[in-house]
C-alpha cells in the first residue's frame, strides 16, 4: 500500500515538473495568449456576475452586486413576463428563421468555396480571389449595411435589374417579405471568404501522399475532392456546425439593428434587437437581462443536444 502511495506521489511530482518545464519552454508563446485571456475574462466571464440582475427589480442607482434584502429579488418574474409577452412568438420565430436560413443556404458556401479555391493552381489568381473574398470581413458592419441599403434602395442596382425584367421599383427594405432574403444574401457575401480560411487550413493539413496515390489509381480531381478533401475536412465541418447551432439564438444583432425599421418588425425583429429596445431604450435592465439569459440557456441546450447527436452518429464533437 505504501509503495502505491509513493508511486502516486512520484507520478504527480513528475507530471508537475513536466508542466512547469513546458511552461518554461513556451513562456514567450504563452505571453501572446495573455491579451486573449484578459479579453475573455473582462468581456465574457466577468459579465456573468450580472446574471443576478435578471432575478431582481434592478433600477439605476441600486447596488449592482447586492445579495441581501436591498437586492429586491423577484425570482422568475421577468422570465414569465417575457414568455407571456405579445412579442415572444414573433421574435423567437424571426430569430430561428434567420439562423435556420443561414444554416441551410450559407453554411456550406465556405466549404464549397475552399474546395474550389484549393484546386486553383495559378498562385497569383488564387491570391487575388482570396483577397477579394476576405475583404468584406474587414469592412465595418456599418459600411456593409450602407452598401446593402444603397443597392436595394429605389434608385439602387437591384431595383434597376428588377425594372429591366419588367418589375416595379420599390423600397425593398420597407417590405417585410424581402428582409430575410436581403439579410441572408448579404451575410453570406460578407462572411463566406473569411469562413473558408479554416477549411483551407484543414485542407493544407491533408497528407499529399493521399492525392498522389489517388492519381496513380486514375482518380480525377473531382473524385479526389470528394473522396479525399471532403473527408479530410469533415472534423472541421462538424465542429463549426456545432458552433453555429450553439449560436442559433444569437443572430447578428448589430446588422439587423442597422437594417430594420418599424415597418418590417414583423420579420426583422429578433431577440437581440428586442433586448436592445427594452434594455437600453426603455431602461428595463432586469427584463432585458432575463431575455439575454433565456437566449444563452436555449443556445447551451441546443449545443449539448447537437453535440450528443454528433457523438452518436460520428466520431467528432466538442467534448
Amino acid at each position: 500500500m505504501e509503495d502505491v502511495v509513493v508511486k502516486g506521489v512520484r507520478k504527480k511530482t513528475v507530471q508537475k515538473k513536466s508542466v512547469l518545464k513546458l511552461i518554461s519552454r513556451d513562456k514567450y508563446l504563452l505571453l501572446f495568449l495573455l491579451p486573449v485571456v484578459v479579453h475573455l475574462f473582462i468581456f465574457s466571464y466577468l459579465p456573468i456576475l450580472g446574471i443576478s440582475v435578471a432575478f431582481r427589480d434592478y433600477r439605476i442607482g441600486d447596488p449592482f452586486l447586492a445579495w441581501g434584502s436591498d437586492a429586491k429579488w423577484v425570482g422568475l418574474k421577468h422570465f414569465i413576463e417575457f414568455v407571456n409577452s405579445m412579442y415572444f412568438v414573433r421574435i423567437l420565430r424571426n430569430t430561428f428563421f434567420l439562423s435556420a436560413l443561414f444554416l441551410i443556404f450559407g453554411f456550406w458556401v465556405p466549404i464549397v468555396f475552399s474546395i474550389f479555391l484549393n484546386e486553383i493552381r495559378h498562385s497569383l489568381y488564387k491570391k487575388v480571389i482570396q483577397t477579394m473574398t476576405f475583404m468584406p470581413h474587414f469592412i465595418s458592419t456599418v459600411v456593409i449595411v450602407g452598401i446593402v441599403v444603397n443597392f436595394v434602395s429605389i434608385d439602387g442596382i437591384v431595383n434597376s435589374i428588377i425594372q429591366l425584367f419588367g418589375g416595379n421599383r420599390e423600397q425593398l427594405l420597407n417590405n417585410p417579405q424581402y428582409f430575410r432574403v436581403i439579410f441572408i444574401v448579404s451575410t453570406i457575401w460578407q462572411t463566406f471568404g473569411w469562413g473558408s480560411l479554416l477549411y483551407l487550413a484543414a485542407i493544407a493539413g491533408i497528407d499529399p501522399g493521399q492525392y498522389e496515390s489517388a492519381r496513380m489509381d486514375g482518380a480525377n480531381r473531382w473524385k479526389q475532392a470528394i473522396h479525399i478533401t471532403l473527408p479530410g475536412i469533415t472534423p472541421t465541418i462538424v465542429i463549426l456546425l456545432l458552433f453555429t447551432v450553439g449560436r442559433i439564438l444569437s443572430t447578428d444583432t448589430d446588422k439587423v439593428l442597422l437594417m430594420y425599421n418599424p415597418s418590417i418588425y414583423e420579420t426583422a425583429d429578433v431577440i437581440g434587437t428586442y433586448t436592445y429596445r427594452t434594455g437600453l431604450l426603455e431602461g428595463s435592465f432586469s427584463y432585458a437581462s432575463a431575455i439575454g439569459f433565456f437566449s444563452a440557456v436555449v443556445n447551451f441546450i441546443l449545443l449539448i443536444f447537437a453535440n450528443s447527436i454528433s457523438r452518436r452518429y460520428t466520431e467528432y464533437g466538442l467534448w
